[in-house]
């Protein structure tokens, strides 16, 4: 599935009438330039899941760092690698999910 249409997807899922109103997923450019990526997990399933810090530094365009502080699962990257970010956060909510569901 395209990662637009499943971003939009998870969002959708956690919107319950409330969730959405104080929570959400916030991208936005850096001016180095790059992407970072905010998505807030605060009254999903995800909000007490370990997340490993991903550092990746190819060259000092191509990098992607993602790490969940306070609940909010955090991506920054290169102006190419919004992508990669997005594909990053769906591989761990999938790999979370599938635990779910044993």
């Amino acid at each position: 599935m395209n990662i637009l249409k499943w971003i939009g997807n998870w969002y959708a899922e956690n919107c319950d009438g409330d969730w959405e109103h104080s929570y959400g997923v916030n991208i936005s450019n850096l001016d180095n330039p790059g992407w970072m990526v905010n998505i807030d997990l605060t009254n999903t399933k995800l909000e007490n899941l370990k997340f490993d810090t991903i550092d990746i530094s190819r060259s000092d365009t191509d990098w992607v760092y993602c790490n969940v502080i306070d609940e909010v699962f955090q991506g920054n990257g290169g102006a190419n690698n919004l992508e990669e970010i997005l594909n990053i956060f769906r591989e761990w909510v999938n790999l979370n999910t599938e635990i779910d569901k044993k």
